[in-house]
């Protein structure tokens, strides 16, 4: 017969034995990914768009969720959404001019320094990062991070730059992800991503609309998880499909080309559009982008210092 001491033991032995059988049949179930043997599948493939409204394949996160690149997306809310009206300087070639009357300064995020930024800022100024997010420039310090694959025909007038292919985020999503993070570490308060409109030019890659839908809000979704505001360049085709993605327009010569009708998406929805013409006088084109509410002026088209607003 068995004592009552061994009974005991035995009793405590199979119910630690249970205990252990059910952790280790339920563990699986939390914390490990999408794959089974605990890896991950990437966030999103080189496939163009697979939705009827143009978002691809790429799902979207709900706030404080990693984003394609890791990284935990900011609060919702929190990046910089400019006012209607503000007035605003764009400047990309020669030395930067600080002195300019503007409430908000365009520059060019790889050659404008954290201390221009800074000084800028103390001084009451939001400060833009512009970015060339849509074609290849061959003079960037990241050039060659760029795969041949993804270059496409040049750019018209503008030597050394090539479209890229945009239905593959797989490559880009981190490169533009690190021009991000370099904008928002010099201290700026948003992103002007250009060349977003490959669809409609001879980009040497079959973009459709769609492609394009997507990619544009893949963009502003990256600069918005890295804690910057967002504005549309151009594209103006897509601006009331694309509007809620983005916190402001800018807009190169929609007076001339009689697009600026099409950028009220913006100023109705309280974001503003900060727009150029580079022919004509200020009389030509203030009293019909005034009435949109614009913050309009007149550059030269190498866009150094030089301006005249309405």
């Amino acid at each position: 017969m068995i004592s009552r001491r061994l009974r005991v033991l035995l009793l405590g032995l199979v119910a630690v034995s249970v205990l252990y059988a059910a952790a280790c049949t339920g563990g699986d179930q939390h914390g490990r990914g999408i794959g089974g043997d605990g890896s991950h599948a990437p966030a999103t493939g080189g496939a163009g768009p697979s939705n009827a409204d143009g978002l691809g394949s790429a799902p979207a996160s709900p706030p404080g969720s990693a984003g394609p690149s890791g990284a935990a997306a900011p609060p919702a809310g929190g990046w910089w959404k400019p006012a209607v009206g503000l007035t605003w300087q764009w400047q990309l070639t020669g030395v930067l001019d600080k002195s300019v009357p503007a409430e908000v300064y365009d520059v060019d995020g790889a050659n404008t320094s954290a201390a221009d930024v800074a000084a800028l800022k103390a001084a009451g100024r939001h400060v833009i990062c512009y970015v060339n997010v849509g074609a290849h420039e061959d003079f960037r310090a990241d050039a060659r991070n760029f795969p041949e694959s993804v270059q496409g025909k040049g750019l018209d007038g503008w030597p050394g730059e090539k479209w890229l292919d945009i239905r593959r985020w797989d490559v880009l999503e981190p490169l533009l992800s690190a021009r991000f993070r370099q904008c928002k570490d010099k201290g700026f308060d948003a992103v002007e991503p250009d060349n977003v409109d490959g669809y409609s030019n001879s980009s040497g890659f079959p973009l459709t609309a769609a492609d394009q839908l997507t990619f544009n809000r893949r963009v502003a979704d990256l600069a918005h998880r890295a804690g910057l505001g967002v504005g549309l360049k151009n594209d103006v085709e897509q601006a009331a499909a694309l509007a809620p993605a983005f916190d402001f327009a800018v807009n190169e010569e929609c007076a001339r080309y009689d697009e600026c009708d099409a950028l009220k998406v913006f100023t109705s929805a309280g974001k503003p559009v900060f727009h150029v013409e580079y022919d004509g006088s200020t009389g030509s084109f203030c009293a019909k982008t005034k009435a949109l509410r614009f913050s309009s002026m007149k550059k030269k088209t190498e866009l150094d210092a030089w301006r005249e607003t309405c």
